[in-house]
């Protein structure tokens, strides 16, 4: 079993469901309402504690519910905080949309003291990422902090992932930093200029991440799958009915760096991010919809 960790946010998912988004200065009838775990490094986080891996988070939280919200989901998915905790700064929480009808999301993240996360932290932190397998981490906190990690881990030979979400302008040279990076369709096109919406689209696209420097591009795309480049289109599984797709990118991750630090191949991993996300969708909310190891490979077979 290797080891991973994560660099990134947690923030305290409030989702609505509803038939449509409010226009601006409206109120309308909600069908739902939930609070809980979330942020796109906490969730894959916790993806990945359920499923078995050794794991790790390097994050800053506030003093206040919301952060003691966090230290018990990590608890609860055998994750190992590694954390600055302060009473200045509030913890962050995000606005999710939920359609009633499709599953499909909007967000509004507010990072709130994660925001706040700079290079120091990879650091203070040297050693504990120096020995890991795999080094995981998105763009909800600071772009800089997330150089730092990569360089870092890409130093010692460990196996890097950048998650590049939510999109965002990235510096040129990050790319040659990544062994793995995990765009969606919206994220590749914000990264190459290059529309995504076919197996072809993807190829091309991948094509493109690569000559920037990546080693291996893995485009996500829904319902479709996942492009793995030199390989092809990685179909999705079916699961089941969808219930909600908010944390299906974050349990693709999760389960990715899991797969690769244990040693399984670039195309084995894949299909267990596939796996991973296929369940993670059929149950609603974010770090509570992510499945366990044995239903994992149950689904698998």
């Amino acid at each position: 079993m290797g080891s991973l960790v994560v660099l990134g946010v947690f923030v305290a998912d409030t989702s609505f469901r509803a038939s449509r988004m409010p226009k601006m200065g409206e109120t309308i009838f909600g069908d739902s309402f939930a609070l809980g775990p979330g942020g796109k490094g906490s969730n894959q986080a916790v993806a990945a504690g359920k499923l078995g891996a050794d794991v790790s988070i390097i994050s800053c939280l506030g003093d206040d519910d919301f952060g003691q919200m966090a230290l018990q989901t990590w608890q609860d998915a055998n994750v190992k905080p590694v954390i600055i905790q302060t009473k200045n700064a509030y913890t962050g929480a995000a606005f999710i949309f939920v359609d009633a009808k499709s599953g499909d999301n909007a967000i509004i993240v507010s990072p709130g003291v994660a925001a706040e996360i700079t290079p120091s932290i990879i650091t203070e932190n040297h050693a504990l990422i120096a020995s890991a397998d795999v080094f995981i981490t998105q763009l909800e906190q600071p772009i800089d902090a997330a150089y730092a990690g990569l360089k870092l881990a890409r130093e010692h030979g460990n196996i890097t992932i950048l998650n590049p979400a939510p999109a965002a302008e990235l510096p040129e040279d990050i790319f040659a930093l990544c062994d793995y990076l995990t765009p969606n369709e919206t994220e590749t096109e914000a990264i190459t200029g290059f529309p995504v919406r076919t197996e072809k689209d993807a190829e091309i696209a991948a094509e493109a991440l690569a000559k920037k420097g990546v080693k291996t591009p893995i485009i996500t795309m829904g319902e479709q799958g996942a492009y793995l480049y030199g390989h092809g289109m990685v179909p999705a599984i079916n699961a089941g009915p969808v219930v909600e797709t908010t944390g299906a990118g974050d349990a693709f991750n999760g389960a990715l760096a899991t797969a690769l630090a244990e040693g399984k191949s670039p195309l084995a991993a894949v299909r267990f991010g596939c796996a991973t996300a296929a369940l993670s969708v059929t149950r609603p909310g974010t770090a509570p919809a992510m499945p366990s190891r044995e239903e994992v490979e149950q689904l698998l077979g």
